[in-house]
């Protein structure tokens, strides 16, 4: 497994799961618990949903 997503990615998925986990706790509400879903790839930087596209937002690698 190897990353796939950029440090601008990985902040922006970070504040948007922080946010929608902020908002259950707010309207009481297990919607919230969605908010881990982009938490959670913002912390192993691996977005499964990038790989059938061969999508990559982290830095290009010199070969």
């Amino acid at each position: 497994m190897t990353c796939n997503m950029g440090k601008g990615d990985r902040i922006f998925r970070g504040i948007l799961g922080i946010g929608i986990l902020v908002a259950g706790i707010y309207f009481q509400s297990w919607w919230g618990l969605i908010g881990l879903i982009p938490l959670v790839t913002s912390i192993v930087a691996w977005c499964p949903g990038y790989v059938p596209f061969k999508i990559n937002t982290g830095a290009k690698t010199e070969s």
